[in-house]
């Protein structure tokens, strides 16, 4: 089964801070789906002035006592726990990414009929917007109805 995550709305290139300095500003943010037990690989960055941003993940599927568990390189957690993060992140000239934010794709928020429709369909899809409600990255757990998911056919 494939995982595609499917972001509209991103926030912009730069995140500005609070007046006080509680907290930074950040400039040429970047988001990218991080790695499991690797932090510091990401899969394809996107700018945070992109018109959009696509991520395809391979996974695999398995029956469980807590229903079908989604298991592969980009899925983070235990059974019943899942997720993927979204990394935000700053990109200096080198091209060095340092994260200062992340999301957490709940994939306990898939209903169980999407998530069996998508084992047999073959294509899990995520869709969302990045931009939270103050303007800045989207961040902490994503849950429906911040996110939709549905089960596609492979292309």
């Amino acid at each position: 089964m494939r995982i595609r995550i499917e972001g509209v709305d991103l926030p912009g290139l730069t995140c500005l801070g609070t007046p006080d300095g509680s907290v930074p500003a950040y400039r040429n943010v970047h988001v990218a789906v991080q790695r499991r037990d690797r932090p510091a690989e990401l899969l394809d960055p996107q700018p945070g002035d992109a018109a959009s941003a696509v991520w395809t993940l391979e996974c695999t599927t398995t029956a469980s006592p807590l229903g079908v568990d989604v298991k592969g390189p980009y899925v983070q957690g235990r059974p019943g726990n899942r997720f993927v993060y979204l990394s935000w992140g700053t990109v200096d000239d080198a091209g060095a990414f340092s994260m200062f934010r992340r999301a957490k794709l709940m994939l306990a928020g898939v209903p169980a009929r999407t998530l069996d429709a998508a084992g047999h369909s073959g294509l899990l899809v995520a869709r969302l917007g990045l931009t939270d409600a103050c303007g800045g990255p989207l961040c902490a757990r994503v849950l429906p109805p911040a996110v939709t998911w549905t089960a596609e056919d492979t292309p």
